[in-house]
């Protein structure tokens, strides 16, 4: 991280979300906590004018950075590569259909400043859910198994608006629907995770991406890795046992869970200047560790 790094990045993965990205930007850029924040888009191969979008608002709006994907890669992918790219200690997260409020951040950040720093990870909840009831019914039985199951005293990990450090999440094991399980994993890593209360929209415009047949029988597999992970977390939380290696720095140990791949293919798409510092950053270089900000 250079000196100049900001304190906070907020990152939103998208994918086909022509009708809401300009709205969304603007409304990120009018929250007054979050005027020294970068924005990092992430584009996921959107078949549709949601890349040009961005790369145009990105002309007129400095801090705001766009990746694209090269292909289609999936929304973990997408968080982690902005997480990745991303200048700022902390991370927030918002979901690039619109429905996560971006006013509901100051709640989260608000949060951090009274919780111990131990604490690395607030997730939202929302409390009045503005999707179908379908959806509704599907996502409190999703929760009451997870919970049941991994006891990770959350109530809600679908929420996209999350805040969490960013070298605790790079430790993170990475791999497919991992940011659905963020609580049990920062947990499993040792960490303390915290839930609040936020809001939550009607979709403004677009189409959802995720059926509930699919998203179950994906979600039965994730349910049982991520319960095998945890089963044998002592690798990973161990690391909280290495505070400081040679040059002063805080690395990720290797945890030898076998699911840290390749990082994925992702260009940064706003400006030309910016196409030759993403690669490194998206090679996997982590933070040394900081205080609060």
């Amino acid at each position: 991280m250079t000196p100049d790094a900001p304190a906070l990045s907020v990152v939103v993965p998208v994918y086909d979300e022509a009708a809401n990205v300009s709205a969304l930007v603007d409304e990120i850029a009018a929250v007054e906590a979050l005027a020294r924040a970068e924005i990092v888009f992430v584009d996921d191969h959107s078949q549709d004018d949601t890349l040009a979008i961005l790369q145009r608002k990105a002309a007129t709006l400095p801090r705001l950075r766009v990746l694209a994907h090269t292909r289609r890669l999936g929304q973990s992918a997408a968080i982690r590569n902005g997480v990745k790219a991303a200048r700022g200690y902390w991370i927030a997260t918002l979901d690039g259909d619109g429905q996560n409020d971006p006013a509901d951040l100051p709640l989260l950040l608000a949060q951090r400043e009274l919780a111990p720093p131990e604490v690395k990870l607030f997730a939202g909840w929302r409390v009045a859910r503005q999707d179908s009831a379908s959806k509704r019914w599907a996502s409190r039985w999703a929760n009451r198994i997870r919970g049941g199951l991994l006891h990770d005293a959350t109530p809600d990990t679908g929420c996209g608006t999350k805040l969490f450090e960013r070298q605790a999440f790079l430790e993170l094991p990475g791999f497919d629907h991992m940011h659905r399980y963020l609580p049990a994993l920062m947990q499993r890593a040792g960490w303390q995770t915290l839930s609040v209360p936020v809001g939550h929209r009607p979709r403004r415009g677009g189409r959802s991406k995720y059926g509930n047949l699919s998203r179950a029988a994906a979600g039965v597999l994730d349910l049982l890795g991520v319960l095998w992970l945890i089963r044998r977390g002592n690798a990973a939380a161990c690391n909280r046992a290495i505070t400081e290696y040679a040059h002063g720095r805080h690395e990720p140990g290797n945890r030898g869970t076998g699911l840290d791949g390749p990082v994925h293919d992702a260009v940064e798409a706003d400006r030309i200047d910016r196409g030759a510092a993403v690669r490194p950053a998206l090679a996997g270089a982590v933070p040394g560790h900081a205080p609060r900000r």
